[in-house]
């Protein structure tokens, strides 16, 4: 028997001049223990669809038709009372952003108990009790620790895991995962993956995966289903589809995926040195565990040194708080306070950071922000605009979007005008902090692309950072590995990814799933 039955949904906004359907004819059957993956672009109906599912679609500006049915119980039209009865208990969520998610003046306690309070007459101390198994399951050290802390004092991936600890406290039958692991490193999206499916084996906990990740839900899924413009293009058994796919689109999709089979081309490091650092060290004032605590200094690069050739895309990987975004700010001089040298291009660097939407000014138009850096440089009104649709063209973007905000364009478009942004002073190095990490596979390659093409005809230099292996070896040249502030191996992709050394590169290798190794 079906858990779930989705029958032809269809979502109609009308928030606008004219209706928009962002969803159409949408089917989906689960039963105990599938784990169904949901793959397309932004745009695509993803989110939408699963939003209906669990009840958490505004009921203003909007049709709906369709049925979805859990365990008999028409989920479509019923009461929000009787909608509110499941949410938490009977199907849960697990959103993108955690940070945003949780709420930041509440203990961790506090909001895995939530649905508890909500679905049972457990005593307060059965809710704690209860907590803690939820965050022990959910693999947290200390749960004891973790629940009385506050989201701002534990890392991305623990706060993922506390999300995940929510939503299993009261043992759903449905779990939705919409990008659960995006922007995370390759060891913690392989713990959560890890862990969703130690929950689907052990609670029989049915799983609905929403990632723009293909590699993700080839690994986790049993079958998928994919979206394109809120209809569904095809779905069924994951390798299947993966293997044979029948629709032009999926086909897209799945060439967009970044190969490490691919043999490089190996570089030739002939380029005059534009960037130079030499036994680096930073640190920051450690806050202990309280945000108004003072502890002691913490050394966050202790003694990096590289150099970066013009035309060169340099690869800096490593997890979290390893010191990638701390050389980044160093090396841009968004950091003053370190001990060591970083020579060259004084003035010519330019950053393009992960999240478009807050890098750019949302209150003004693409035109006024790509005209900005070159008003301090006397240039008439009539040359700052030629330039910026010269840039525009020449990031693959056309003119009119000048005249727009960037609400108004997509999650690529919004990245192509920061790329486009950072250009505009002619720079000799481009650092980019994880610029394709949120991006579907499509527009990933699209703006790798464009990189690869900016490089060639502007000779630019560019240090790439991200934890993604499979995109680190299709771009760069040369790759980093970063731990705990330290370069612990360094050399050609082609020949690091299969001759891995170093103990924790082939911990990331092995993590990310890109190539075999023995450890």
């Amino acid at each position: 028997m079906q858990m779930l039955e989705v029958q032809d949904l269809n979502i109609e906004f009308h928030d606008h001049s004219m209706p928009e359907t962002v969803v159409y004819d949408f089917s989906l059957s689960m039963a105990e223990g599938d784990i169904v993956g949901i793959v397309g672009e932004s745009g695509s109906g993803k989110t939408m669809s699963a939003l209906a599912l669990c009840g958490l679609l505004s009921r203003h500006d909007m049709t709906r038709r369709g049925r979805i049915l859990f365990q008999g119980k028409e989920l479509l039209t019923c009461s929000r009372q009787d909608m509110r009865q499941l949410q938490g208990r009977e199907i849960s969520i697990i959103f993108q952003e955690p940070m945003t998610s949780l709420n930041p003046v509440k203990t961790i306690g506090w909001q895995v108990e939530e649905a508890l309070r909500l679905h049972t007459r457990m005593t307060r101390k059965e809710r704690y009790e209860k907590a803690i198994w939820a965050l022990r399951e959910a693999e947290l050290p200390e749960p004891e620790r973790v629940y009385g802390q506050y989201p701002h004092e534990l890392s991305g991936g623990m706060r993922q895991r506390v999300m995940i600890a929510a939503a299993i406290v009261c043992q759903p039958r449905i779990l939705i995962a919409d990008e659960p692991t995006t922007a995370l490193d390759v060891t913690i999206q392989d713990q959560i993956i890890r862990l969703l499916q130690k929950l689907n084996k052990e609670f029989g906990t049915a799983i609905l995966f929403i990632s723009h990740d293909l590699s993700l839900v080839r690994r986790l899924c049993h079958r998928v289903v994919v979206m394109q413009n809120g209809q569904i293009v095809e779905q069924g058994d994951t390798e299947k589809i993966f293997r044979n796919p029948t629709q032009d689109y999926t086909k897209r999709l799945i060439a967009a995926i970044p190969s490490c089979d691919k043999e490089k081309t190996e570089w030739n490091q002939i380029g005059t040195v534009v960037l130079k650092v030499e036994d680096l060290h930073a640190s920051y004032e450690d806050a202990g565990n309280g945000i108004f605590r003072h502890g002691k200094e913490k050394e966050v690069l202790k003694g990096i040194s590289f150099r970066l050739r013009q035309g060169e895309i340099l690869g800096l990987v490593g997890e979290s708080g390893c010191g990638k975004s701390t050389l980044a700010k160093s090396i841009v001089g968004l950091k003053r306070d370190y001990q060591g040298r970083i020579v060259g291009a004084e003035g010519r660097i330019r950053m393009v950071f992960q999240d478009p939407y807050s890098s750019l000014n949302p209150s003004r138009t693409i035109d006024w922000i790509l005209e900005e850096p070159l008003k301090l440089s006397g240039v008439s009104k009539s040359e700052r605009r030629e330039k910026v649709r010269e840039m525009l063209r020449r990031v693959g973007l056309e003119t009119g979007i000048a005249d727009r905000y960037p609400r108004q364009l997509s999650g690529g478009q919004r990245q192509r005008v920061c790329i486009a942004l950072a250009l505009m002073s002619e720079p000799a190095v481009l650092v980019a902090d994880e610029p394709v990490s949120a991006l579907d596979v499509t527009i990933q390659a699209q703006i790798l692309k464009l990189l690869a093409r900016l490089r060639e005809e502007m000779g630019l230099a560019i240090l790439f950072i991200s934890h993604d292996l499979r995109v680190v070896y299709e771009i760069c040249d040369r790759v980093l590995i970063l731990q705990n502030g330290q370069i612990v191996e360094q050399g050609l992709p082609q020949t690091l990814y299969r001759h891995a050394a170093h103990a924790y590169t082939k911990q990331l290798l092995k993590a990310s799933g890109v190539v075999e190794v023995n450890i």
